[in-house]
Order: structure tokens, then sequence, then C-alpha cells
């Protein structure tokens, strides 16, 4: 072999090394998933950096950060121009400090900040997204100390979504800085086929609507409430797990529903193992809201190391029960109702058997006994005696169910 074609196959092993040191994203973060807030579904556009400041401080005070929140996410409007070298800068108006700076104020509160682009030339607002800038803006954002980025699918038109969140994905690696990178490409494609070596977390649906059960028509898009939501999961938990989640997307605890509604909304997405990105104004929300966004007892269920999404065990019409297995051999248990009334149920666990594929849990219940434990509220049993519950119009129990 000639010293030529031996550096020429040289050049090509280093390059083919190259692209695989850097094809692949943090691993060592999003082990459970993300939890934090988002400015989108409160506050759109108006976005500026002492709102952004105010929700650190209100993220701290309210008890979340005690909780296991850990991110501050300013979605879309923060862009200004690019400069003449083609980097991103902050809108100077609203963000007249710049991103280090706000950046640096989260840290000292002991929390995490986030970031929005897109992979289209614009962002959904219109705002410039990242197509072409992919390794620039990853430096900037590296530059600034930003630890997440949701990368969003407008203006995407012809665009390979595998190869524009793969790239997005590099460039961030290559940065150097560990990143959560939040792919938000709505389940237009599949993204659970090709996303758990892409990013930590993937949008299965479009955006959300705080509702309970509908369909908002937008003219050329739609959003959907709770329950919509939850349906189009079906099929998806076996792509769910530590480091690669199903994104049900942000939530809208306390912009809207009823206190039955927000309770449920919040425990289908702790027990769907989805990222809990709270979407309501820290600064004002109400008690309820509060006990709902801070229940430790769900928090816990939603990041529990196992790590597997939640699957619908019963569906008797308007009422639901979802199992999601657990660390220890420990389950939750979640009985939804979906009808317009309250609802009595009785579940007799001697009658019934479980068994989950995914985590290998098969269970008898005549044979194996639990006692279980309302998170809710204080109630205890055990599963040697029938369970009888009222479930609310619009509302969930859930059972947290320990060996004896």
């Amino acid at each position: 072999m000639t010293k030529k074609l031996l550096l020429c196959c040289g050049v090509i092993a280093s390059l083919l090394l190259g692209a695989q040191a850097h094809a692949q994203k943090f691993d060592q973060l999003a082990k459970t998933p993300q939890l934090g807030w988002n400015s989108w579904n409160t506050f759109g556009c108006n976005v500026d950096e002492n709102m952004i400041r105010e929700m650190a401080d209100a993220m701290v005070t309210t008890g979340m950060k005690d909780a296991g929140y850990q991110y501050i996410n300013v979605d879309d409007c923060w862009h200004g121009e690019r400069d003449k070298n083609g980097f991103i800068q902050a809108d100077k108006k609203h963000f007249p400090s710049g991103m280090k700076a706000l950046a640096d104020y989260v840290h000292a509160k002991g929390l995490k900040i986030g970031i929005y682009s897109d992979a289209g030339n614009t962002t959904c607002a219109g705002r410039p997204g990242s197509r072409g800038h992919e390794y620039q803006d990853a430096i900037t954002y590296a530059s600034w100390g930003i630890d997440y980025v949701k990368y969003d699918w407008c203006d995407t038109k012809d665009i390979n979504p595998v190869s524009a969140y793969s790239t997005m994905r590099d460039a961030l690696h290559k940065a150097g800085r560990p990143i959560l990178f939040s792919i938000c490409e709505w389940g237009d494609n599949k993204p659970w086929d090709w996303a758990k070596d892409v990013g930590h977390s993937w949008r299965t649906t479009g955006d959300i609507y705080p509702c309970w059960n509908c369909e908002h028509n937008h003219g050329s898009w739609s959003s959907w409430g709770v329950l919509p939501i939850l349906d189009k999961q079906a099929g998806l938990r076996k792509f769910a797990g530590p480091g690669h989640w199903n994104d049900m997307d942000m939530m809208e605890v306390g912009n809207g529903m009823t206190e039955d509604e927000d309770r449920a909304h919040f425990s289908l997405w702790a027990m769907m193992a989805s990222p809990l990105i709270a979407g309501n104004d820290l600064r004002s929300m109400s008690e309820a809201t509060k006990k709902i966004l801070t229940n430790k007892d769900m928090l816990a269920i939603n990041q529990d190391k196992l790590g597997v999404q939640a699957m619908k065990w019963i569906d008797d019409g308007d009422i639901e029960i979802y199992v999601k297995p657990l660390e220890k051999g420990e389950f939750a248990f979640l009985f939804l109702n979906r009808d317009d009334v309250a609802r009595d149920y009785t579940l007799d666990w001697a009658f019934h058997y479980m068994k989950d594929d995914i985590s290998k849990h098969e269970i008898f219940f005549d044979q194996k006994k639990f006692n279980w434990r309302d998170i809710w509220n204080t109630a205890k049993g055990s599963t040697a005696e029938k369970y009888t519950t009222k479930i609310p119009a619009h509302g969930v129990v859930v059972l947290r169910l320990t060996p004896q």
C-alpha cells in the first residue's frame, strides 16, 4: 500500500471516528423525566429578563425547587438579530443584560436555565431559527451557560427531521457543555422510532390546550386537551426509559381548568413518565395549584428510577385504570374518571391478574398482597380486601402499592 493511499485511509478513518465521537447526546442527563417551568403557555411572546428572574425567585420561594423542579426555560421570542458573523443575539429591548447574565442569576438560585430554538429558518413566532447555524448556536448557548434546549419544528418544509435533530445534537455535543436536548417535533415523523439516541425527550403530539377533552382549532393547526393527548400515547410506552422520554407537552395546571382536572392532568403526566414542565405563572398561583405541583408523592412516582411508563390495565368505559411499575416491587395505580359526573368504583383485587411485558412483572393478586395508600389523601388499606372509592368527575384517585 502506498504512502498516499495510507494517508487517505487515515484521513477517512479519522473522519469516521470523529463523526462517531460527536454523534451522541449527553447520556448522563434526564435519567428521570425533567422537572421545570416554561414561559410559553402563559406568556407566549411576552417574555423579558425581569419576568424570568421573578420566575426563578418564585420557583424557590414556592417550594418547587425543594420538590425537585430544576429548569427555568425561556421559550420563543427571546431572539434578537444575528450579528455580522451569524451569531445569534438576545433581544436588546427585553433582555438588555444578555442571556449570560440571566443564566448566572438562575444558576445562583441553584436552578438551571433552558432556551428555545427551531430546526427551520425561523421559529414558530418568526424569530431567527437555527437552520444553517446549528454549530454557531450551540457554541453560543454553551458560552451563555445554557442547560436545556427545546428545539421546535416550524418552517421545516422539505427538511429531514432525523438529519435536522441529529445535526443539532452533534453541535451541542461538540460545544462541550452538557445540555439536555428536548425534541419538539410534535410526533409528526414518529420520533419515538429514531430519537432515542438523538434527544432526551421528544414531543408525541401537537400543542396542549387548557381543557379536559377538546380539540382547539387555531386555523392552520390544532391543539388538544388532557384526554386527547393521553389517548395519543397508546402504543408508545415501550419507547420510554431513562434518558429518553415521551413528552406529552408542558402542563396547563393552574391555567383555567378545575382543581380536579388539574390534579388529574398532573397525575396522568406523572404516571406516564412525561417530563413535568409547569406552564403557569408561579408568582401568583393559588395554594391549590401549588399543592398539586409540589405533591412529593406524585413527583416521586414520576421520578422513579425504574423509568417505566404506565400502562392501561383496565378499560371499563368511562373508568380506566393505569398501572406504573416502580422500584422495589412497588406499583402506582391510577383510577381515571373520564365522565362528567362522579363515579363509584369497586375493584376486587383477588379476581385480577396483572402482567407487564416491559417491566416483566406478573402478579396474581389472590396470591401476593400489597398495602396501599392514597397519594392525594390519607386513606390506607390492603389488597386483601376489596377497594371501593368515589372518583370525582374529570378526576383521578392514585394509590401506591407496597408489597406486604
